[in-house]
């Protein structure tokens, strides 16, 4: 059974340990627009084949809402076979593969289907124009926690160390036309600091978040989504930008500020954000009622 594609907003993208078949089961009933089922760090080494199979059983079982991806243990290591085989014959939206550092290894595996490329070390930001490139490559998660220690970083409550890193995955992924997935946020009990962050990757670009508790998806949701008031100020920008084209104006004022074209697409780009979420809203309401 082949699970649902990512076709729409991915403003929070939920990680589940392959190893806890309770938090899978519950990852069904959440309001994620994505889940992640991990078997890489996540999961201990003398866990990955019980894991494995706990992925399996619940890719072929179905009933997913949202697309479901595969962490899968990165190259050269001794479960990336297994892991790779069992994803693409169980039906994943897709794979995660960690510690991407180069095209290669993107271009060359034989997939059936997307591949999301973790960026998580210093080449792999480096070369995250050349990964974003590859046709089968979605989208570019970016792992913060390897990078922040292969660059010896220390904590910053903005992020400075890391935002030439973070700022150039958010260039390259957009580039390319793919989707940049900011980095999870470690402390589950600081909402203000989760909020915090993730204010600052809408801000950066990012066009949702990775998140490893239920708690977090509702606050990434909305970071990443569109108010009812944002959506209303979008279509009287369109309105007004409409009667002025149409009285053969090429630039038109709205609200005090100078239209043109370019904020007439991105008011567009809003209402489109604000129409896929309220669809996915109004989708799970249906699917619960069930």
């Amino acid at each position: 059974m082949t699970s649902r594609a990512v076709s729409g907003p991915v403003r929070s993208m939920l990680y589940v340990p392959g190893d806890k078949p309770r938090a899978i089961e519950k990852a069904r009933t959440l309001d994620a627009d994505a889940v992640i089922l991990d078997l890489e760090d996540a999961v201990a080494p003398e866990h990955k084949a019980e894991a494995r199979a706990n992925v399996r059983a619940a890719l072929l079982a179905g009933g997913w809402r949202v697309p479901v991806l595969v962490r899968v243990n990165g190259l050269n290591t001794e479960w990336e076979h297994e892991d790779r085989e069992m994803a693409l014959l169980s039906g994943a939206s897709g794979l995660v593969l960690p510690k991407v550092e180069d095209d290669h290894a993107a271009s060359q595996l034989a997939l059936g289907c997307p591949l999301w490329a973790m960026i998580e070390t210093p080449a792999g930001v480096l070369n995250a124009p050349a990964i974003a490139a590859v046709p089968r490559v979605a989208g570019l998660l970016v792992g913060a926690n390897d990078l922040s220690r292969a660059l010896r970083t220390r904590p910053h409550p903005e992020r400075l160390p890391l935002l030439h890193a973070l700022s150039a995955v958010v260039l390259a992924a957009r580039a390319h036309g793919k989707l940049p997935l900011d980095a999870v946020f470690n402390d589950v009990r600081d909402p203000v600091g989760f909020a915090r962050e993730c204010e600052g990757g809408r801000a950066l670009g990012f066009a949702g978040k990775t998140v490893i508790h239920p708690d977090q998806i509702a606050p990434a949701n909305a970071a990443y989504g569109v108010t009812d008031e944002q959506a209303r100020q979008a279509q009287a920008l369109l309105d007004a930008w409409a009667h002025g084209r149409a009285s053969g104006k090429s630039v038109v004022t709205h609200g005090g500020a100078l239209v043109e074209q370019m904020h007439a697409d991105e008011a567009q780009e809003v209402l489109t954000l604000w129409a896929a979420t309220q669809q996915a809203i109004q989708e799970s309401g249906a699917e619960s009622s069930d």
